[in-house]
């Protein structure tokens, strides 16, 4: 019976084919008709403010049928822009583009995206069709901590978070391509696209590290028809992040991108009331990612299906893969806070659905991470909280609700391991409802895989060692039917 479901379950993968997903390329060619914004008054000088300057240029461009916006070399100091229809913005070399420092100089009644949100940004568009953003200039959103603190006065509960602008937000547009142009500080999150169609993303530079918090790369939410290809992302959070806090992400390709990520270089969730849909992603580079690799997580209902991932290297990251179906159940309207606590609650959504992902040609060196010092009875110094963070592969549901259908072939990781015979006995809490952050579970009492509520997991020539002794098993399954380790 086993090898008949295998046979079944290799069948199915064998029949999806992500390369002929369908894409498609804005191929509009407005070359006819370019407006340079120092025709409307731009002044490049990072001094004066060309907002209006810009404006005017993207206005007249949309109201003639569509053309190319040319941002010549220069400084530009701007606030809020507004692309619209058929409009490319195309940075020279040596054109940057400088985000206002100045609250003022941002928009405050755009419309507010369902998560996470508040109406700023630095370019903006909304129901728009066929807009590019390309080039090799430079969008800085200069979103450093002193200018955009992320608190306000205050401790603790009575401290108010304080509006941030992202660099780049587009709701409901369809035909978006970012080309060549390279993004830096933003003051929240970086790109942020939401309920879009056919959407490029193709050789851009993102440069967000160290800079101020919650500075995601890419922001993908409830899209559809989208390439991720070519990139270069530093992140100060999330690099390459799936949401669906309503609709689905559907027909995804992400291929040839090289992320370092400061909490995960490829993440689906946490929103996933869509859930996830046809997802194939190939050929990728992660590293120096010190919270963690792949995270698959589907939290708030909605259904993650049909995920291939293959040929990815991974370079001095936490733990490699975490696959976790879970209850918190959020519904994203109105939202104002996350809850990351322990004994969060149920929040109304329904409980999703995890199948049918296959991960093939992984390499992965999981190391435990330079985090701030504490205080831990490991003989070696570490905390509880880095050896967490350095965990094995984890895949969980939750009782009565498994994850179904995963595949693990061609697979080489190598552990830091310096497991205990203490951390072997650890009991393990189902969190049905926290935030879905692996290192929350603990150091897990096996080294190499811990499964739990699963059904049809097949490891294939899986191989996973440790470069110090770990006195903790290599593999725990807890309640999981039909597990084949070949």
């Amino acid at each position: 019976m086993k090898n008949i479901l295998v046979a079944i379950f290799g069948l199915f993968f064998s029949s999806i084919s992500f390369a002929q997903m369908p894409f498609y390329a804005t191929n509009i060619n407005f070359n006819d008709n370019v407006i340079d914004v120092r025709s409307k008054g731009a002044v490049g000088d990072s001094i004066t403010l060309d907002t209006k300057a810009f404006q005017k240029a993207i206005d007249a461009c949309t109201n003639s049928g569509g053309g190319v916006v040319r941002v010549p070399a220069g400084k530009y100091h701007i606030g809020t822009i507004i692309l619209k229809n058929n409009v490319t913005l195309s940075l020279d070399f040596g054109a940057h583009l400088l985000g206002s420092q100045n609250f003022d100089d941002y928009r405050h009644d755009l419309k507010v995206a369902r998560e996470e949100a508040n109406s700023m940004c630095l370019i903006y568009a909304e129901d728009a069709s066929n807009i590019t953003i390309e080039g090799l200039g430079v969008i800085d959103g200069r979103g450093t901590p002193e200018a955009f603190p992320k608190w306000g006065e205050g401790k603790g509960k009575s401290r108010k978070r304080l509006p941030r602008p992202r660099l780049v937000r587009f709701e409901n547009c369809n035909q978006v391509k970012l080309s060549g142009v390279t993004f830096k500080r933003p003051a929240f999150w970086g790109v942020h696209i939401v309920d879009g169609t056919n959407i490029h993303i193709d050789g851009i530079t993102i440069r967000f590290a160290g800079n101020n918090v919650n500075n995601d790369g890419l922001d993908i939410d409830g899209c559809q028809n989208v390439r991720i290809e070519n990139c270069d992302i530093e992140s100060g959070d999330d690099g390459i992040c799936l949401k669906s806090s309503l609709n689905p992400c559907r027909n995804y390709v992400i291929r040839n991108n090289i992320v370092k990520s400061h909490t995960s270089p490829l993440k689906f969730g946490t929103s996933s009331a869509g859930g996830f849909i046809d997802i194939d992603v190939s050929n990728n580079y992660f590293y120096d990612c010190p919270m963690g690799g792949i995270k698959l997580e589907l939290v708030d209902g909605g259904k993650m299906e049909n995920i291939n991932i293959s040929r990815i290297t991974m370079k001095n990251v936490g733990s490699p893969l975490f696959i976790r179906l879970g209850n918190r159940g959020r519904i994203y309207e109105n939202f104002t806070e996350q809850i990351q606590d322990a004994d969060a609650k149920p929040e109304g959504a329904p409980i999703g659905s995890v199948k049918n992902i296959r991960i093939t040609d992984l390499v992965a060196e999981v190391v435990i991470p330079p985090v701030q010092a504490g205080h831990s009875s490991n003989p070696n110094g570490y905390t509880d909280r880095q050896r967490a963070q350095a965990g094995p592969i984890m895949i969980a549901g939750i009782p009565g609700h498994y994850i179904e259908n995963v595949v693990l072939e061609n697979i080489e990781i190598s552990y830091p391991g310096l497991g205990t015979k203490e951390d072997a006995k650890r009991v393990v809490a189902e969190d049905v409802a926290r935030y879905p952050e692996q290192y929350f579970f603990g150091i897990l009492p096996s080294w190499g895989a811990y499964i739990r509520h699963a059904k049809n997991v097949t490891f294939k020539n899986v191989k996973m060692t440790t470069r110090e002794a770990d006195k903790r098993e290599m593999i725990i399954v807890d309640d999981v039917d039909n597990f084949i380790n070949q």
